[in-house]
Formats: C-alpha cells, sequence, structure tokens
C-alpha cells in the first residue's frame, strides 16, 4: 500500500499482509501504533498495489467486534505464522486483538 506520511505529507509505501473478504481488502496491523495504520486514520485515501496493478481505495478502523473477530478468521486460515516474540506479538493477538483497517472501493 502507499499512504500519505501524516507529518510529513509524503507517499509512504508499506508491503503488507492482506486478506479479502466480500468488496474489503483487509489490513491487520502488528503493533497498536504501526506507521501506515496511523497515516491511514489520518488520511483514509490509499493506493493498493497487487501484481503490479495499482487501485485508489479508503481506509476504515474496523471497531465492531464480530466484523474484527471475521476478519481474523480469514487472516488466520490465509497465514501460518506463529507471531513475532521480539515485538511481543502472539498469533492470537495478531488474528484477533491488535487494529484492523478494511479498505473498501479498491477494485
Amino acid at each position: 500500500i502507499v499512504t500519505v506520511g501524516r507529518k510529513s505529507g509524503q507517499p509512504r509505501k508499506t508491503e503488507l499482509w492482506f486478506g479479502v473478504v466480500d468488496d474489503s481488502l483487509i489490513l491487520v496491523s502488528g503493533t497498536e501504533h504501526s506507521d501506515w495504520r496511523e497515516n491511514l486514520i489520518a488520511n483514509a485515501s490509499v493506493d493498493v498495489y497487487i501484481k503490479g496493478n495499482v487501485r485508489r481505495g479508503t481506509a476504515r478502523l474496523v471497531t465492531k467486534a464480530d466484523e474484527r473477530r471475521a476478519y481474523g478468521d480469514v487472516m488466520a486460515a490465509k497465514y501460518d505464522w506463529d507471531g513475532d516474540p521480539s515485538i511481543g506479538l502472539t498469533r492470537h493477538a495478531w488474528c484477533y486483538v491488535v487494529p484492523v483497517v478494511a479498505i473498501s472501493n479498491w477494485q
């Protein structure tokens, strides 16, 4: 994805794992305060690059518990990953606890 830096106003490129649910692209933050997520909160417009194609989308923070759980299930099924002990991130926290951003209108 490419976000607009909330302080610099400059484009910021970040490679992320993602899931797709219906018409939303799902991105899971590794920590409570990732720069890409903070940038999207400040400016919801985002460019999504997948396989050489670019699409513009609109981001929103997922706040409903049932929606967060469903998106976590999708990411858990897609990625076999045990977490990152160096930052205290478990698989369960990544799938079901840390912030999630949904991007709409990206297709």
